[in-house]
């Protein structure tokens, strides 16, 4: 654990999830996201979080071990897909800095996270 974005002294390469954005990258305006479970066993979600500081990590809940998605800015999600299940969520995006996150608790702890820029 410790692996959320911006926690100090992070090495991602001890994460034992994570979260692959192709591209990394988008236009502002109407974003669609093609999400797909990998996992063989285990439920994700894929939440789009703006990051109003980049520098800054997401309001985290440590008693429920996941993000406070009502303080970190949720821009909308593609809820809990089964293993090997996918879904698409199409969102209007202004330019600037977003993470894709796993919310699913313990998840995004984990290192289940990406970083996404919107530029103009």
């Amino acid at each position: 654990m410790g692996l959320a974005y911006a926690a100090p002294g992070l090495d991602l390469a001890k994460a034992t999830m994570g979260i692959k954005a192709l591209p990394s990258v988008a236009k502002a305006g109407e974003v669609t996201f093609n999400v797909k479970n990998d996992s063989k066993d285990t439920v994700h979600e894929m939440i789009v979080m703006h990051l109003a500081d980049p520098g800054k990590p997401l309001p985290y809940l440590e008693a429920e071990n996941r993000v406070d998605e009502d303080k970190a800015g949720d821009k909308g999600e593609v809820s809990e897909l089964d293993p090997g299940k996918s879904g698409t969520l199409t969102v209007e995006l202004k330019a600037g800095k977003y993470l894709l996150i796993c919310n699913v608790p313990g998840h995004y702890g984990a290192g289940m996270w990406a970083e996404f820029t919107v530029e103009p």
